[in-house]
Parts: structure tokens; C-alpha cells; sequence
């Protein structure tokens, strides 16, 4: 697996899970993009809004169109008896990421139809019209290391060149904590999950170096997921490393389509979003010499693998 570039100028990939979960999410992404510093959205293909997604995908060619692979939650883009290892006679998915991890390991899914719903996902955003530039997962299920080896073969057949590494760059917990203190439990709860996260990629990813499929240089956002705002997103600038990094976020506006979701965030959604747009954030940024970028610059760079 390819670690992504090396480069002396700091850039930043700031993307935006859930693209086509709900319309008012795909307004907010499409806001956080033309009025903030939004540069790259992933899409569930098989979430409610899809068609809205793809019209604002159109209408932005600038941002970045990625995959968000769901093999865990709402209905399966193919048919059923296709895939009745993965998805139920109604086709509804009804594996849990942790529950797919242990029928996986149980060998109670079959590989193919995994493949089958990797490849059906894919197909619907390429006859929509769009180009994905990168690949991540719902609920990280990507990182899954026999999910992950299939991605690796498939993924370069639809043009896709860049996956999300979720190898998480540790943010100030003693900061984080401090402006959340009565929600330390989750927080620390993220923090166990990041370092998890870390642990499956770095093993899903163990004996691909040859791969042509790249990553940034850090991740950030698991940890901070729900409590992103100003101070955190200073913290990760402070830090940034040469080449390129990326930031996960979860711009959103709550409506009762939402709340239908099985999604814990709601308002934390419309607060990233307002820092996304925010002028604060562009000060920041310039300030530290780092510059916006898109997963199409790691096509750009050299690498490092």
C-alpha cells in the first residue's frame, strides 16, 4: 500500500462523509463546499438521497466524488438472492460492522458476495455519471481486512487510485476533554475506536505495498467525530506533517428525515458545518501555510511507498 506523497508544503483534504444519506445532509455538504473548505465527499449509494447527491456532484465538479461503502446498514444494491450471505430475503444488510468482522472471521459470509455488492455499489455511481476519485467506508467497514483485499483488486477497475487510511493521529484529549467533560465517556469510547481502527488498517494493509492504491499521509477525525470544533481543528493544524493529510467531518443539517436515520448525530452535524464556513477557519489555515487539496493532488505527488 502506497502511504501517499512526501511533499514540503502542508495540504489538507477536508471530506465529507454521508453524501446522500439525506437531502438537507447533501445541502450542507454542498454549502461546506462552495462557502467553506470542503474539498471531498463520499456518497452511500444506497441511502435516500442518492439522486439529489449525484445532481450536486454535477453541478460541483471541483469537489471530489468518493464511494462510501455501506455493507452494514439499509438495503443492498443487489438483488438479494444474489448475495444471501450479506443481506436478508427483504435485502436488507443485516450484518453490524463488528457483527460482519466475526461472520467473516466464522467464514459465514461468502467472499463473492461481498465482491458482488462492492462491484453493484460501484456500478450505480459509474451509470449515474460520476467519477470517483477515492474509496472509504460506512462505518469504516472498508478497514475489514478481507473487505479491504477486495477493494484493493477492484477498486483500480472503476479508476478509483486513493483509499482512506484510518491510521488516526492521536488529537489533545486533555483539550477535547476539557471543552466536554460530560461527555468524556464517549469521547474516550472514539479514542479506544480510532486506535482500533488503526490497528485493522494497519494489518488489512500488511503485504500491499505493491498496490497502486494510495492514502494521505495522516487521518484525522474519528476521535473528534461529534465534538469537532474551532480548538480541535486548530490542535490538527498545529500538528500537520509535509504532504498531504486528510480530514474525516460530518457537516449536516437536522431535519425528522434525519431522526429516521440510525445515525447519533444530529445536531453536532449543523455545528460542523458552521465551522466548515466559517472565516476561522480559512485564517487558520493561512496562517499555518497549509494549503487545500483533493484526493486527485495524490495523483500528483510522489510516493513514498
Amino acid at each position: 500500500m502506497n502511504k501517499g506523497p512526501t511533499l514540503k508544503k502542508r495540504q489538507l483534504i477536508v471530506a465529507a462523509d454521508d453524501l446522500g444519506l439525506t437531502r438537507r445532509i447533501n445541502e450542507a455538504i454542498e454549502k461546506a463546499h462552495r462557502d467553506g473548505i470542503v474539498t471531498a465527499a463520499s456518497l452511500i449509494v444506497n441511502g435516500g438521497a442518492f439522486e439529489s447527491a449525484v445532481d450536486i456532484l454535477k453541478q460541483n465538479p471541483q469537489l471530489d466524488a468518493g464511494l462510501h461503502l455501506n455493507l452494514t446498514e439499509g438495503y443492498a444494491v443487489t438483488p438479494y438472492d444474489q448475495i444471501p450471505s450479506l443481506a436478508n430475503s427483504s435485502g436488507f444488510l443485516y450484518h453490524h460492522p463488528f457483527e460482519l468482522l466475526k461472520a467473516l472471521l466464522r467464514q459465514r459470509v461468502r467472499l463473492i458476495d461481498l465482491e458482488r455488492e462492492i462491484r453493484g455499489q460501484l456500478q450505480k455511481v459509474s451509470a449515474a455519471g460520476i467519477r470517483l476519485t477515492h474509496l472509504d467506508g460506512h462505518k469504516h467497514v472498508h478497514v475489514v481486512p478481507k473487505v479491504f483485499h477486495l477493494i484493493c483488486r477492484i477498486a483500480p477497475d472503476y479508476g478509483i487510485r486513493a483509499v482512506r487510511s484510518t491510521i488516526e493521529k492521536t488529537p489533545k484529549l486533555h483539550s477535547l476533554i476539557a471543552r466536554n467533560f460530560g461527555r468524556v465517556g464517549q469521547i474516550f469510547k472514539q479514542y479506544v475506536f480510532g486506535k482500533t481502527l488503526s490497528g485493522t488498517f494497519l494489518l488489512a494493509s500488511f503485504g500491499n505495498g505493491s498496490l497502486a492504491l494510495k492514502t494521505p499521509e495522516r487521518f484525522y477525525g474519528i476521535t473528534q467525530t461529534g465534538f469537532l470544533d474551532l480548538r480541535a481543528f486548530s490542535d490538527m493544524v498545529g500538528g500537520l506533517p509535509n504532504g498531504i493529510s486528510e480530514l474525516m467531518c460530518h457537516p449536516g443539517y437536522v431535519d425528522e428525515e434525519l431522526t429516521r436515520t440510525p445515525t447519533r448525530l444530529h445536531f453536532q452535524r449543523e455545528r460542523e458545518l458552521e465551522l466548515l464556513i466559517g472565516r476561522e477557519v480559512r485564517v487558520l489555515l493561512e496562517n499555518a501555510g497549509v494549503v487545500l487539496a483533493s484526493y486527485r493532488d495524490l495523483g500528483d505527488c510522489r510516493n513514498n511507498g
